[in-house]
C-alpha cells in the first residue's frame, strides 16, 4: 500500500460541523449545508476541502462501535478568521505527524480502502493512531459520483514506543 508521512502544521479551517455517527451518518446534510455558501469565503488559503473528524476517544478500528458519536467537518483552509461570514464555525487543526494514503475509487470502495490501512498497514506499521483529527483532503480530482475519483485520507500517527 503506497502512504507517505507529513508533519503538518495547524490548519485554520472555516466551514460547518454536525455530531453523528456512522449508524446514523448525516455527511450528505452536513455538505449540503457547506457547497452552496462556501464562495462567501473570501480568504480561503486553496481550493480544496476537508472532510475532517474529530472523535471523543482515540479511533479504534478494532473495537469500532457505529453507533459511538463523534463531530465532523465540511470546511476549507482559510488564511485567517478574519471577515469570516457568520454563517461559518472556525476551527484550528491541529497538525502533527500524519500517515497519508490515496483512496481511488467511488465512494462505495471507501470501506476496501479503511480496512487496508487499519487491518493491513497499521498493525505492521511503526506507528498507533494519535488522538487527534482525521481528514481526507478533497481535491480538483475528487468527485462524489465518479468512479475514479481521487482523494487524500490522513491518519493521525504516532511512533510506537
Amino acid at each position: 500500500m503506497n502512504y507517505r508521512i507529513e508533519k503538518l502544521p495547524e490548519i485554520k479551517l472555516a466551514g460547518k460541523q454536525l455530531t453523528m455517527s456512522f449508524a446514523h451518518d448525516r455527511t450528505p446534510e452536513l455538505w449540503k449545508s457547506f457547497m452552496p455558501f462556501k464562495k462567501l469565503i473570501s480568504n480561503s488559503a486553496a481550493p480544496d476541502l476537508y472532510s475532517m473528524q474529530r472523535y471523543t476517544n482515540t479511533f479504534s478500528y478494532q473495537d469500532f462501535d457505529p453507533n459511538t458519536p463523534f463531530t465532523k467537518w465540511a470546511a476549507i483552509a482559510v488564511t485567517s478568521f478574519d471577515n469570516i461570514p457568520d454563517i461559518f464555525e472556525t476551527y484550528t487543526l491541529q497538525g502533527g505527524l500524519y500517515a497519508v494514503f490515496k483512496h481511488v475509487g467511488s465512494a462505495m470502495e471507501f470501506r476496501k480502502t479503511f480496512d487496508a490501512i487499519f487491518l493491513a498497514w497499521l498493525p505492521t506499521s511503526d506507528y498507533l493512531i494519535d488522538d487527534r483529527e482525521h481528514f481526507e483532503l478533497l481535491g480538483e480530482k475528487y468527485s462524489n459520483t465518479a468512479l475514479d475519483s481521487e482523494e487524500e485520507i490522513w491518519i493521525p500517527i504516532r511512533l510506537k514506543n
